[in-house]
């Protein structure tokens, strides 16, 4: 075994020990990839037609064309350039997402965040199953055909089945699919956008008026939350193939562009279309991408739906796949097939709750994510200041050993995460009072500008304030922390010109 195996890499025994459990570290000879080559999945999953329904859900702060044009480049850009920082963490330490938040707040300590990652991850898989089954009844009705019970459940079996086994298949088979998948659902959707641009109002998409700061901000959190920072959690896991030599800075390009490039061109093209037609921006809130359907030509609605579904299943695909290793490393001894059949099982389960018995799925689902968004923001920017503070690879031996330098419990981190959740939870409120009254406990520190019944209280300022101070509160007390672990690596093997990261 060389020296630089014995102190911070996994021997091969080691490695297949780890394999077993579905969060192995990548081995050299593995990795690979270009970081151009994350664009693939990153795009497949974000060029669904739902980022037109968005700006349905941005025009309900009250804001302008203007105005919303401006929060969608902003908040979408920023919030996949946040994913692409993360993602540089998996190229240092060739592991899942939440394996390397062990560096942050120790091999124990990580399972804190990692609920939170699960819960949220599980809330999106669900979510975009719960469309994908409410799109095909919708076009089904659209077409003359039943769109009853029978074709619902039958709908939900094929939707979650696709999903369980893609996500089973594993990385190389999801990048492989993904890229087909990119030309695909691109194509249908540039289609869609020829098909109903006719139906664009300029005027009375201009004669929309102005909104104050506070609903801008308020969108703008939206945004964010429902675009990069619904996929932070998993943000690493695409990128632990990547050779270790790849810059720091394009695997960060290469994520944000991926992630961002359809959703703002979607999004804006929805603030131009359902702008224009108040029918439409009223039917999304129930069935967003079904709604967008009612306004195509009928020959067109079978390539529009298998496009639809296939965009919907593909972003789950990459969820349910995270949340499984996501499972693993809450220390759930279970092989990563078994993890995902867990979690489809959840999610077949949630989709048929909402499906068939909830009155209504948007409002509980929103308020659902800007709950779990205040914390996984906080858990985010501790990751992200951790990211900037290294500058070496990751030792991936001791993410495995809660004995070794990143240690068992990190408080300080624990206690950053903490104090920015209880923060930003006092400064957001639950939007959907009536539709979710079990989440009407946040707020409680709005007092000062207008209480709950304010208008700030609905900017939901929570989520960015829970992501500022995760940020700085690491940048500022783990740069010591940081420091000592990186000063554990061995003269000899510090010394080495491969041990030096390139971002």
């Amino acid at each position: 075994m060389s020296e630089r195996t014995a102190t911070t890499r996994l021997s091969e025994s080691e490695r297949r020990l780890v394999e077993t459990t579905g969060i192995e570290v990548i081995d050299e000879g593995q990795r690979t990839a270009k970081p151009s080559d994350l664009f693939w999945p990153w795009f497949a999953a974000n060029v669904s037609v739902f980022g037109i329904s968005y700006s349905s859900f941005v025009y309900g702060f009250g804001i302008s064309f203007v105005q919303a044009l401006v929060v969608t480049v902003v908040g979408i850009v920023l919030s996949f350039l946040a994913c692409g920082i993360i993602a540089i963490a998996g190229k240092r330490g060739s592991a899942p997402t939440m394996v390397l938040s062990r560096a942050a707040f120790g091999v124990n300590g990580q399972k804190v965040p990692g609920v939170f990652s699960w819960l949220i991850s599980m809330g999106w898989e669900t979510f975009l199953a719960i469309m994908a089954v409410l799109a095909t009844a919708t076009v089904f009705r659209q077409l003359g055909w039943s769109d009853g019970t029978t074709t619902k459940v039958l709908a939900c079996a094929v939707i979650a089945g696709l999903i369980v086994l893609a996500s089973v298949a594993g990385y190389h088979t999801i990048m492989r699919m993904q890229s087909v998948l990119t030309w695909v659902t691109g194509a249908v959707t540039i289609a869609y956008v020829a098909m109903t641009l006719d139906r664009v109002d300029l005027s009375a998409v201009m004669a929309r008026e102005a909104g104050p700061l506070e609903a801008v901000i308020g969108a703008l959190v939206l945004l964010m939350t429902g675009f990069g920072l619904g996929w932070i959690n998993i943000a690493a896991d695409w990128s632990r193939y990547q050779r270790r030599d790849a810059p720091g800075a394009s695997i960060a390009f290469w994520n944000t562009l991926g992630g961002a490039l359809a959703p703002t061109l979607l999004v804006i093209y929805g603030l131009l279309l359902i702008g224009s037609d108040p029918a439409l921006e009223e039917g999304i809130v129930n069935d967003p991408i079904g709604t967008l359907a009612t306004i195509l030509p009928l020959w067109f609605l079978v390539p529009f739906l298998l496009a639809a579904v296939l965009a919907l299943v593909s972003g789950a695909v990459l969820g349910i796949y995270s949340s499984g290793l996501t499972l693993l490393s809450l220390g759930v001894k279970i092989p990563r097939p078994t993890a995902a059949l867990i979690d489809g099982t959840i999610l077949t389960l949630g989709t048929i709750w909402v499906v068939f018995f909830a009155q209504s799925f948007l409002a509980p689902f929103q308020s659902f994510l800007i709950t779990l968004g205040v914390p996984i923001a906080a858990w985010a920017g501790i990751l992200m200041a951790d990211v900037a503070l290294r500058r070496r690879d990751y030792d991936e031996r001791a993410l495995f050993d809660r004995t070794g330098r990143y240690g068992d419990w990190n408080w300080v981190a624990i206690g950053i995460m903490a104090v920015a959740s209880v923060i930003g939870w006092g400064l957001v409120i639950n939007l959907f009072a009536d539709a979710a009254p079990w989440n009407n406990w946040q707020g409680y520190l709005l007092g000062p500008i207008g209480g709950r019944e304010g208008t700030w209280a609905w900017a939901n300022t929570g989520v960015l304030v829970s992501l500022a101070i995760g940020f700085l509160g690491w940048l500022a007390l783990g740069r010591s922390i940081v420091r000592r672990q990186e000063e554990g690596l061995t003269p000899a093997a510090d010394a080495r010109p491969d041990r030096v990261v390139t971002s």
